[in-house]
């Protein structure tokens, strides 16, 4: 199949699989955005042989198309820590963070663009497949401060690690409990991180999106904790990235790092 015939597959597959008349548009574009969609609503169940190969041959071509970033291409470093401004769905790296909520299961939202829609729509379906064990295992929502870690799929990176971050209700300030809960955040990655012998770890800006945490505030626990970290315990990372995608962040992190 080529890349047309792909994409035409899988969402036929989709629409399919919910018994639902759904109109294809017409253009590529269009088409794309309606996979993304389907994908981004779709509820865990088993999926075929055949959608996985060749959702899996078609996601993976759309990441080697991107322009992809390994450690070497990072510029900005303070000792083990490294600032980078990007897309985290494009970074080589052993693992990366994903700001989840506690259902673990990703957005369900279509077109979010959330980074767990984000990362969810690029790795594939059967990263919200594991979730779904995952959470089926231990029966409870994820706690808040906790983490958990997938494999990448069809991600540059080879793992996911999930983490809740505290919600900040509108108009509220973080209370004393939310930043030892966001700390936890940072904390609980890098022990998983650790624990699988990783190198290396991208961060996103944990809780600072609809999640409402002051962002300012939030990038002075996450350097703090990290930090603490690197210096009190043994580890096998050598770089650990603060992804930021917005400049406001950027100049954030800036003027804590350098």
């Amino acid at each position: 199949m080529n890349r047309q015939e792909q994409l035409d597959f899988l969402i036929n597959y989709l629409i399919d699989e919910r018994n639902e008349a759904i109109e294809i548009p017409e253009s590529y574009h269009d088409k794309r955005n309606l996979l993304r969609a389907l994908m981004n609503i779709r509820i865990p169940s088993e999926l075929s042989d055949e959608f996985l190969k060749v959702q899996d041959d078609f996601l993976t071509q759309e990441t080697l198309n991107k322009d992809l970033t390994s450690i070497d291409g990072i510029n900005e470093t303070n000792g083990k820590i490294m600032l980078w401004q990007g897309d985290i769905t494009t970074l080589k790296v052993d693992a990366i963070v994903n700001a989840a909520n506690s259902k673990l299961l990703g957005c369900f939202v279509p077109l979010h663009n959330c980074i767990d829609n984000v990362i969810h729509s690029s790795a594939g379906l059967q990263l919200r497949e594991e979730c779904n064990k995952i959470m089926e295992m231990q029966e409870m929502d994820e706690e808040v401060g906790k983490a958990k870690i997938t494999s990448a799929y069809n991600l540059p990176s080879k793992y996911v690690i999930h983490t809740v971050g505290p919600a900040i209700p509108q108009g509220l300030k973080p209370s004393g409990k939310d930043c030892e809960a966001l700390a936890n955040c940072y904390k609980s990655c890098l022990e998983i991180a650790t624990s699988y012998k990783l190198e290396s770890l991208a961060f996103c800006c944990i809780s600072t999106g609809v999640f409402n945490f002051p962002q300012k505030l939030a990038a002075e626990i996450a350097v703090k904790t990290v930090e603490d970290y690197l210096d009190l315990n043994e580890t096998t990372l050598e770089n650990v990235i603060f992804d930021v995608f917005s400049d406001d962040d950027y100049s954030i992190y800036k003027n804590l790092l350098f």
